[in-house]
């Protein structure tokens, strides 16, 4: 690729990685790693354990400094200049695995605290939102099927309510980009269904990667799938495409 069309191809993607590497201790956990996304698209990336997927979320949310390649964000923000702080501020949300909520707070509280930023919890609680605010509450509340439980404690939700909860949790501060990592793990199969409709609706007005082993749950997603192995794309296209790649079948689908 030449330079013009590689800086053509940065501009036109909201999220870019080209040649990204990082060792640790000799390991190489991303090795030459590229991945685009343009805005408003929803990617699946899926493969084995140790194929470098927490590695890839880490290194675009910052945690992690590649010791090469390029990792762009939004026409050209070049995220390896910048630490998690400031990048969290540029639109770039990221669920993990576990849900991680204000237990002892009403699902309506997680959310004000959400809208409310970087203020303390006691701080964010006595802070008065405005009707406009409010608004945006009870859509995402909507959007996460959660209106009916706003009142309880999000200490008492089943771990699918905690996790759409926690996905709301970032989607109040529209964020561009929305890093979900497994996010059906321990659910039921009708959460896991709800999950899927949730995901694909976000994705109608942002850019949303997830990471899952749930296969049957990446196909329901009905989205582009990237398939990692030893740090590196080895297959990228649609479910049906990714599954009859012989080198997918060798070294995840196959064991």
């Amino acid at each position: 690729m030449s330079t013009i069309d590689a800086r053509t191809e940065v501009l036109d993607t909201l999220l870019y990685l080209d040649g990204v590497t990082v060792s640790f201790d000799g390991f190489r956990a991303l090795n030459g790693l590229s991945l685009y996304a343009a805005a408003g698209e929803l990617r699946a990336v899926i493969g084995p354990n140790g194929a470098g997927k927490t590695t890839m979320m880490d290194v675009i949310t910052g945690k992690t400094k590649p010791d090469a390649g390029e990792v762009f964000f939004n026409g050209g923000i070049d995220l390896r200049q910048l630490d998690e702080a400031r990048i969290a501020t540029l639109g770039i949300g990221r669920k993990f695995q576990k849900p991680t909520v204000f237990e002892n707070h009403t699902v309506w509280d997680n959310l004000e605290l959400a809208l409310a930023g970087h203020r303390s919890v006691f701080q964010s609680l006595r802070f008065r939102l405005s009707g406009e605010q409010k608004d945006r509450i009870e859509a995402t509340l909507g959007t996460i099927g959660l209106e009916a439980l706003r009142g309880r404690q999000a200490g008492s939700l089943s771990h699918g309510q905690k996790q759409w909860l926690e996905i709301g949790m970032l989607l109040i501060q529209d964020p561009a980009l929305l890093l979900i990592d497994e996010p059906v793990a321990g659910m039921t199969d009708s959460e896991t269904e709800q999950t899927a409709v949730l995901i694909k609706q976000i994705a109608q007005s942002h850019t949303v990667i997830v990471v899952e082993h749930d296969m049957s749950f990446v196909r329901s997603l009905e989205c582009r799938v990237t398939v990692l192995h030893e740090g590196r794309t080895i297959a990228e296209g649609s479910m049906q495409t990714v599954q009859e790649d012989p080198r997918v079948i060798e070294v995840y689908l196959g064991r």
